[in-house]
């Protein structure tokens, strides 16, 4: 049980920079939806079901949704490798 609790701290950790790191807006709302889901994942192995379905409803699901929602209504469009001036190629 100890493990399990701390891979989903290690999960949530590593979603969590993952989040503040990534320059691409809909990567991070992926990473911090897998933060919600960790915390939610927690929550059940600390034995509440009921918070842990609540977390990933609202935390994951429900918000993930609607940021993503809003990003699409504002018209976000990713960068293309053109417009940041990187080179992979290189």
């Amino acid at each position: 049980m100890t493990l399990l609790v701390l891979g989903a701290v290690a999960v949530m950790l590593i979603a969590a920079l993952a989040a503040l790191l990534l320059p691409d807006l809909l990567g991070a709302l992926a990473a911090a939806s897998v933060v919600s889901l960790a915390l939610a994942v927690l929550f059940a192995l600390l034995g509440a079901p009921d918070v842990a379905l609540a977390e990933a409803v609202v935390g994951s699901g429900l918000s993930g949704v609607m940021f993503a929602m809003v990003l699409r209504r504002v018209g976000y469009q990713p960068a293309d490798e053109e417009e940041t001036g990187h080179d992979d190629a290189a």
